[in-house]
């Protein structure tokens, strides 16, 4: 899988960008372009056919116009992909009436705040799969992202925690969410990459594992291999992987939370 990192454009072009400071205007004649009518167009080859896809020359081609007269509005390919991770967290939680729909406002104690926010994340790169070939340790300083992780730590402000804590807390829940979504995403894509379903797969590979398989030996595997095969109606459920470990990250959060108060929040 290539990975591409954020944060690799002309620092001065890519902020004017994603905070439009210096929007420009079609010329006369001229198709009417936008950068954001450029970033949605990418965002689609993206989700089409996933980040390797995606170059000037694709993005052009879809709202069809010539490469070059995206240049007018956007630098280059680098800030272009800023922009397009900072519009789709935009989308994390929803709008209502252009404005996102904070985490806090969802009705519950902390825990359930928690859960909004990992399942809206799941379901974002759910929508977004190629969002997991992005490398965002250099994070895009842009207004969505921003308000993203504001609203996020104001979901579990008061609780208890310290502030670095808190933002620990944060990273915590949506690195669990994106290792979870990758095992997803790529169990989801594997009958299209193999040509084989997982049913397929497994019929394939049954008569030889009778043979080489060694109960006696690996009593403990073949025991758990069984049970889990049959709950999960296969050898990986990524759906049930991500309730069970975000329930357990709750339960850690919750024993934090409970030795700095002496409560559970």
């Amino acid at each position: 899988m290539t990975i591409e990192y954020s944060g690799k454009g002309d620092p001065a072009r890519s902020l004017a960008l994603l905070w439009r400071t210096r929007e420009r205007t079609s010329r006369k004649g001229k198709p009417d372009l936008s950068v954001d009518r450029i970033v949605r167009a990418a965002i689609e080859v993206a989700d089409a056919d996933g980040l390797q896809a995606l170059s000037m020359r694709r993005v052009a081609e879809r709202l069809g116009v010539g490469t070059m007269s995206l240049y007018t509005y956007v630098p280059g390919k680098p800030e272009l992909l800023d922009v397009m991770l900072d519009t789709v967290y935009g989308t994390v939680y929803g709008t209502v009436d252009g404005e996102q729909d904070e985490p806090e406002e969802v009705s519950g104690d902390w825990r359930e705040r928690l859960r909004h926010i990992a399942r809206a994340n799941w379901a974002l790169y759910r929508r977004h799969p190629w969002l997991l070939q992005v490398a965002t340790s250099r994070p895009v300083l842009g207004p969505n992202v921003t308000a993203k992780y504001d609203a996020e730590l104001r979901a579990i402000d008061g609780i208890g925690l310290t502030d670095v804590e808190m933002d620990q807390v944060i990273t915590l829940v949506t690195g669990f969410v994106h290792g979870t979504a990758r095992g997803a995403v790529e169990a989801s894509q594997a009958e299209s990459q193999t040509g084989m379903s997982d049913e397929q797969w497994w019929a394939a590979h049954a008569p030889f594992l009778g043979r080489i398989g060694d109960t006696a030996r690996y009593p403990t595997a073949s025991r758990v291999g069984q049970a889990a095969g049959e709950a999960l109606g296969g050898a990986y459920s990524a759906e049930r992987t991500f309730e069970f470990g975000l329930e357990r990250l709750l339960d850690g959060i919750e024993a934090l939370i409970h030795r700095r108060t002496g409560h559970s929040g």
